[in-house]
């Protein structure tokens, strides 16, 4: 009846189910990435008499929603830029390329259309492509660090000298990865979206957008998709350009040289790992070292994430 008699417990195993709820304030998502992590622990204490006390612990993996629903999520993003292609004194001609995507809010597993405009006025023969990058940003003791990597990518098609290309919706599938980390003083985790042209024997032409990874898929936006493309369309009228009427025939780049560092165009950012063709280095940002699960139905999403419970078996071997 006090509440401090003895409990005598039998050997075996016994349970003892608890619950607690998480802070209202809101919490960091976890994370582990390439410098540092963000992680949450369920910890157990058995004290025990003239016994050291004996202790386990268990990953709590938290995430903290962001609604793509919002309006700065929905707006789209457009970004356009030229480049004139040359060796020395011998100038061929620009590389005209405009990019634009529908919202800057996406969740995973989501495609995201691709409507591009590019326009080969130069006498080379170019590649078109377009990735996904994931910037970690990590911040302690005055000091700053950043690791910037490739998460997804698609190629277009090659580009004859003289000729043009127009992506009407070219899809980009985001693959399992960490939620955007934006309101963390000491680990941010950002994403973009770059769509670039490779052109042998000169820099890349690039542009990039930004992009916010969700967890709270958009809904009610397919009655813009109808007009996406007559909006492009408009936006994209500068592009006209008057082709020459005798190009110079492109030459021959069977041995296709090697791209340039990606960092020479975005000053802001290391230099990316170069792997295109593969996801060759260890992506750190796949589920297999997050473990997060697929964006929630729709049916699915608590209106009030902070209010969360977590119930736990905890067992002790006595």
């Amino acid at each position: 009846a006090t509440g401090e008699e003895n409990l005598i417990l039998l050997d075996g195993k016994h349970e003892f189910p608890f619950s607690f709820q998480l802070p209202q304030e809101p919490l960091v998502t976890s994370f582990t990435g390439k410098y540092g992590s963000i992680q949450y622990y369920v910890k157990a204490v058995l004290e025990r008499p003239a016994a050291p006390d004996q202790s386990v612990q268990a990953e709590l993996q938290v995430i903290s929603h962001i609604d793509v629903n919002s309006p700065a999520l929905l707006t789209p993003v457009l970004r356009s830029q030229e480049k004139m292609v040359g060796c020395w004194f011998f100038t061929s001609g620009p590389v005209s390329l405009s990019a634009k995507i529908e919202r800057k809010g996406y969740c995973n597993g989501e495609a995201i259309p691709i409507y591009a405009e590019i326009e080969n006025c130069s006498s080379r023969l170019i590649v078109p492509k377009a990735a996904i990058f994931q910037t970690q940003t990590y911040l302690a003791s005055g000091k700053t660090k950043t690791f910037r990597q490739m998460v997804a990518n698609v190629r277009g098609n090659h580009i004859a000298s003289g000729s043009t290309d127009t992506w009407n919706g070219k899809t980009l599938k985001i693959p399992p990865v960490s939620p955007s980390i934006l309101d963390c003083c000491i680990i941010r985790v950002e994403y973009s979206l770059a769509v670039y042209i490779h052109i042998p024997g000169a820099k890349k032409l690039m542009i990039e957008m930004p992009l916010v990874i969700g967890t709270i898929p958009c809904i009610g936006f397919s009655s813009r998709n109808s007009s996406i493309t007559s909006q492009f369309s408009m936006d994209m009228s500068w592009l006209a350009l008057t082709m020459p009427e005798h190009p110079e025939a492109p030459p021959n780049y069977a041995d296709v040289v090697s791209e340039e560092e990606f960092s020479r165009h975005v000053p802001a950012y290391p230099p990316p790992i170069d792997c295109e063709e593969q996801l060759c280095c260890p992506v750190f940002a796949y589920i297999q070292e997050f473990r997060f699960q697929p964006p929630p139905l729709y049916s699915e999403i608590d209106p009030h994430p902070t209010d969360v419970e977590e119930t736990q078996p905890v067992s002790f071997m006595l």
